[in-house]
C-alpha cells in the first residue's frame, strides 16, 4: 500500500477559510459560517470525504451558478408535526440544518417533527443533523440521495446515491451512540480519497465497466459502480439495496425531489440525468421528543445499560471487542486535521482563484 503524506492545520484556520470562500461565492455570512461548522465537523468526526475536502466542488458548482448562494427557503406545505420544504437550489449545507431545526421545533412544540426537502443539495455528514437534536435531548433522524454512483443488486450500471441514513441516542454518562452511514458498501468520499491517496479498495465496494468486480477506485470512476451494502446477494447486498430504496424514496417522491437515475450530479463533468422527475436533491428529516414515548432519564439510563452491556461482550480473536455506533467518529484530537497532499493542492488551488490565503 502506498505510504500517503499528511499534512496537520488547525480545524479553525480550515473552518475560517471556508467561511471565507463561501463569502466569496456570495453565500451570506451567517449561512457561509454555518456551511463551514458542517464540512468542520466532518473532520473533526474522521469523515474525511465529507469535510473540508469536499470544499472544491461545492466552489465548482457555486462559481458555475449550479448552486444559488443567497436561496429563499420556504415550507411549502404543513401540518403541526409535517412539512415540507423547497431549498430553492441552495447549499445544502445551509438548507439542510434550516429543514432540521424546523422537525427539532415541531418535536418540540408536539413531540414528533418531520419535514422532507427538495431543491437541495449535498448536505455534508448526515452526523451532523443528528448529532443538534440531541443537543435539544431529541433523537433525531437523517437522510438524504445523492448522484447515482450505486448499481441495484444485479445490476451492471448506476442508478442509485449512496444514500446514507442517520440516527443517534442519548445516554446519561456514557457517550451517545451514533449511527451515520452509507446504504452502499461504502461512502462514495471513501473511494476518492482512494484514488487521492493512490490506494486499492477494499473487495465488495465497487465494479467496473464490464459489471466485474474490482480492487482498483479508478475501475469504477471509469464507468464503473459502486455496490450496496453487503455487495452481492450471498453476502445481503439485497438488504443494502432495498435500504437505498427505501431512502430514495422518502427523500424523492415523498419531497418532489429527483430520485435515483435522475439526480444531479454534485460535480462538474460529469453527465446531466436523461430527464427530471423532480426538483434537486432531497432530504428527510426526524426529530422525536423521548418524554413523548417514555421517561427521559429512564430512557438514558437504558441506553448507558444498553452500550454497558454491548462493551462487555466477548471479544472476537484478534479484537478489543465490539465498538459501539459512533465510537469511529468520535472527536479527534486538538492536533489537528490531516490532510492528504491532494486535498492541500485543491485548497491552493481556491485560493489561487479566489485571492483567499490559505498558507
Amino acid at each position: 500500500m502506498t505510504q500517503v503524506e499528511t499534512h496537520n492545520y488547525p480545524v479553525e484556520r480550515l473552518t475560517e477559510f471556508c467561511v471565507r470562500v463561501f463569502q466569496y461565492y456570495g453565500v451570506p455570512a451567517d449561512e457561509a459560517q454555518q456551511a463551514a461548522h458542517v464540512l468542520a465537523l466532518g473532520d473533526l468526526r474522521g469523515i474525511d470525504s465529507h469535510g473540508i475536502a469536499r470544499l472544491q466542488s461545492y466552489c465548482s458548482m457555486l462559481s458555475a451558478g449550479r448552486i444559488n448562494p443567497k436561496p429563499n427557503i420556504t415550507i411549502l406545505r404543513e401540518t403541526a408535526s409535517t412539512a415540507t420544504v423547497d431549498g430553492d437550489n441552495g447549499l445544502g449545507l445551509v438548507v439542510g440544518p434550516k429543514a432540521n431545526r424546523i422537525a427539532m421545533d415541531k418535536a418540540d412544540d408536539v413531540g414528533t417533527g418531520w419535514v422532507a426537502v427538495h431543491g437541495s443539495n449535498h448536505y455534508g455528514i448526515s452526523g451532523y443533523y443528528v448529532l443538534e437534536a440531541l443537543q435539544r435531548e431529541q433523537i433525531g433522524l437523517a437522510l438524504t440521495n445523492s448522484t447515482r454512483i450505486v448499481a441495484p443488486l444485479w445490476g451492471a450500471e448506476r442508478m442509485l446515491g449512496t444514500n446514507p441514513i442517520a440516527i443517534a441516542f442519548l445516554g446519561c454518562d456514557e457517550p451517545p451512540i451514533v449511527i451515520d452511514m452509507a446504504s452502499s458498501a461504502a461512502a462514495f468520499g471513501k473511494l476518492e480519497m482512494a484514488v487521492r491517496k493512490n490506494q486499492p479498495i477494499p473487495d465488495g465496494w465497487a465494479i467496473d465497466i464490464d459489471g466485474i468486480s474490482t480492487n482498483n477506485p479508478n475501475g469504477m470512476i471509469d464507468g464503473g459502480a459502486m455496490l450496496p451494502l453487503g455487495s452481492d446477494r450471498e453476502r445481503g447486498g439485497h438488504k443494502g439495496y432495498c435500504l437505498g430504496a427505501m431512502i430514495d424514496i422518502l427523500c424523492g417522491p415523498l419531497s418532489g425531489a429527483n430520485w435515483g437515475p435522475f439526480t444531479h450530479p454534485f460535480t462538474l463533468g460529469h453527465p446531466e440525468p436523461a430527464r427530471q422527475v423532480g426538483i434537486g436533491l432531497g432530504h428527510f428529516f426526524g426529530a422525536m421528543r423521548v418524554d413523548a414515548f417514555t421517561d427521559p432519564d429512564e430512557f438514558k439510563r437504558q441506553v448507558d445499560d444498553w452500550i454497558r452491556t454491548f462493551r462487555a461482550t466477548k471479544p472476537a480473536p484478534g479484537t478489543n471487542g465490539p465498538l459501539i455506533p459512533g465510537d469511529p467518529e468520535r472527536i479527534r484530537s486538538t492536533k489537528g486535521i490531516p490532510l492528504v497532499q491532494a486535498v492541500t493542492d485543491d485548497l491552493r488551488e481556491i485560493s489561487k482563484q479566489t485571492g483567499i490565503a490559505f498558507d
